[in-house]
């Protein structure tokens, strides 16, 4: 009787621990999920002079919203703009392969500050992507995007903006290639923000990777 009693406790116990386990790595609203890089030249480009100590390697990020039990991300994406997309299309590449996906969540966050960003990010939706990455100039690029959404609660910060290897000290070429393709400079040292920086935030803690 007294060993039956231990083993249901002990079962209890461990159901206890994978409920805990299961909810705390459970997708919320508000979460923001990174997407790994790809071998396009620009998504090269974008992870090769953005990596942190990190060494993480992100190229873009959306923000979670659970909606009647699905996960949609909001995020602004290069030839789309400003869109909202079932989670599983966000994780899709163009060639129908798949990309590496982590997924953080805001410490001390508060529903309302949650409920005011998802607002938002619906309300951006329509909205071009930035292409010149020049805060300044129409539309969001994708961590531009998630830096708004948050911004009067200074979850993020923004940074001068590098386009250049951090071991050569030159330009990637395909920033050279995109820039000249803009007919504009490239913006080097502006305030902005990139997918890598945010991901190494301290406001940030890692939830779960996806796949």
């Amino acid at each position: 009787m007294k060993n039956t009693t231990l083993r249901i406790a002990a079962s209890i116990i461990v159901l206890f621990l994978v409920i805990s386990c299961s909810s705390s790595t459970t997708i919320k609203s508000g979460d923001i999920v990174f997407r790994g890089a790809t071998q396009s030249d620009l998504s090269e480009a974008i992870n090769e002079v953005t990596q942190t100590e990190k060494a993480t390697n992100y190229t873009h990020m959306g923000i979670c919203s659970v909606e009647a039990g699905s996960v949609f991300v909001y995020h602004s994406d290069l030839g789309k703009g400003v869109v909202k997309e079932p989670l599983e299309l966000f994780l899709k590449s163009d060639d129908s392969s798949t990309y590496t996906a982590d997924v953080y969540r805001i410490k001390n966050s508060t529903q309302t500050q949650i409920a005011t960003a998802i607002s938002k990010a619906k309300n951006l939706v329509g909205e071009p992507y930035n292409v010149t990455y020049i805060l300044e100039d129409k539309g969001y690029y994708c961590s531009e995007y998630i830096y708004e959404l948050f911004k009067e609660g200074n979850v993020f910060t923004l940074e001068p903006m590098t386009f250049k290897n951090a071991k050569t000290n030159t330009f990637h070429n395909g920033w050279v290639t995109h820039y000249k393709d803009l007919g504009i400079e490239i913006p080097e040292a502006k305030p902005g923000c990139n997918p890598n920086g945010m991901a190494a935030s301290e406001t940030l803690v890692f939830v779960r990777r996806l796949q």
